[in-house]
């Protein structure tokens, strides 16, 4: 979240920065509030010292009388102290709550406007293939050579659930493996994380596991929730951590399955593995020096393009406009594959993110650092990005490599994992 004392000193700036996320919250209203919440503070202060000082004078009365008067004084006092803070409490409690809602601000050269507005940067280096057949989708595919179930699926945990059969589960291993390795040989530390975590963590992350607009199954009677991504689980790791300097830039390679209620999707776009409960994913997630974070979300970006380059996979790079961005995000670059089943004719779907959270979520998981020499600690920045997530990656390798005869070409650096050069036939 966003520092209190900057936004009640930049509440104009806050505010239009929450119209143009499409965020509705009333930042004046914090202001206000907060002016109040200072004053009881003080108001709070001062009936404590008063009580006090009673109490001090207590043992000095002249007479029992007055002793006496003293005593019920300084009860009223305290009183009127425990009431003031009370009102202190309930105000901050309102203020944390609109604070909490206030998105990041963003990256001056993020586009403005919704999805429609993103815009495109760039193309990796494979083409969009062209077919001299009527190419086949996932789930055509899939059914052929008998390797994704969503029937069975839907019977044991309900529509959105799936099984994977067969090459399709060797895919979906070589996916993981390939990109653990890729991002280990480039500094990473691979970290297999839980699948489940603290409100509070998600909550620290940006998350939200109640309310009717959630994404989050959370586990009933408890305070655990099944995580979206490991970027929730990373960054927990370190919630109330301080770190050196000299630490920084710490980044982790995570593997974890990944669960979502994808509440609201629908449609021919959203079939098949596009949207799912359930899938696992290889998330690169990085804690750096404030001054690295800009550099390092470049990085990540040219990771994630170096991954699908290597799976010779057309995608193009999009900059994600200010409407369509997370409440952490200060900016988000968005990789989207082509995938020929998807759409009349074939069309792009995203299947990776990365994403500069700056201190947003150290802010909320009270994660800094210090320097050796200086006095106090700083705020960490935090990012993350997608390396593979293996539902979506799997449908752009089957669509984009399939053969007129069925068959599906086995892209070269998974042929390692996979242990053929087709799958079928």
């Amino acid at each position: 979240m966003l520092d209190r004392r900057y936004i009640t000193d930049n509440a104009e700036r806050v505010q239009e920065n929450c119209r143009l996320r499409g965020v509705d919250v009333d930042v004046l209203r914090m202001v206000t509030l907060e002016s109040q919440r200072l004053e009881k503070l003080r108001e709070a202060q001062e009936l404590n010292r008063q009580a006090n000082e009673t109490s001090k004078g207590i043992g000095k009365a002249a007479s029992p009388e007055e002793r006496q008067e003293m005593i019920a004084r300084g009860r009223q006092l305290r009183e009127q102290k425990e009431t003031a803070q009370r009102e202190h409490d309930q105000l901050d409690a309102e203020i944390d709550a609109i604070q909490r809602a206030i998105p990041n601000l963003t990256h001056p050269d993020a586009p403005l406007g919704g999805e429609e507005d993103a815009v495109e940067l760039g193309r990796g280096k494979t083409p969009i293939p062209q077919f001299d057949f009527q190419p086949k989708d996932h789930l055509e595919i899939g059914s052929h050579w008998d390797m994704i179930d969503f029937e069975a699926g839907a019977r044991v945990a309900g529509a959105g659930f799936y099984f994977l059969k067969n090459d399709a589960v060797r895919l979906d291993m070589a996916l993981q493996q390939f990109a653990v390795a890729f991002l280990a040989e480039r500094g990473f530390t691979p970290v297999s994380t839980p699948d489940l975590a603290l409100t509070s963590v998600l909550h620290g992350t940006g998350f939200m596991p109640r309310g009717p607009e959630t994404q989050i199954y959370s586990i009933e009677n408890t305070d655990l929730n099944l995580i979206a991504t490991a970027e929730i689980t990373l960054g927990g790791m370190l919630a109330g951590q301080t770190l050196e300097a000299d630490q920084l830039p710490l980044r982790l390679c995570g593997l974890s399955h990944c669960f979502r209620t994808e509440a609201g999707a629908a449609g021919r776009a959203s079939r098949g593995l596009y949207r799912v409960h359930q899938f696992s994913k290889v998330e690169m997630f990085a804690f750096t020096h404030p001054d690295q974070s800009a550099a390092a979300h470049e990085e990540m970006r040219t990771l994630e393009s170096e991954l699908f380059d290597a799976l010779e996979i057309p995608y193009r790079v999009i900059d994600t406009a200010t409407g369509d961005l997370g409440g952490p995000a200060y900016r988000k670059y968005d990789l989207e594959a082509w995938m020929p089943g998807r759409g009349e004719a074939g069309e792009w779907g995203e299947v990776t993110s990365t994403s500069n959270c700056t201190d947003y979520q150290a802010r909320r998981l009270n994660i800094r650092f210090k320097t050796a020499g200086q006095k106090g600690t700083e705020l960490v920045h935090t990012l993350n990005g997608t390396a593979i997530a293996t539902s979506r990656a799997i449908i752009a390798v089957l669509e984009n490599n399939q053969q007129a005869d069925g068959t599906v070409r086995v892209p070269p650096v998974l042929r390692p994992w996979m242990g053929k050069d087709v799958i079928g036939g």
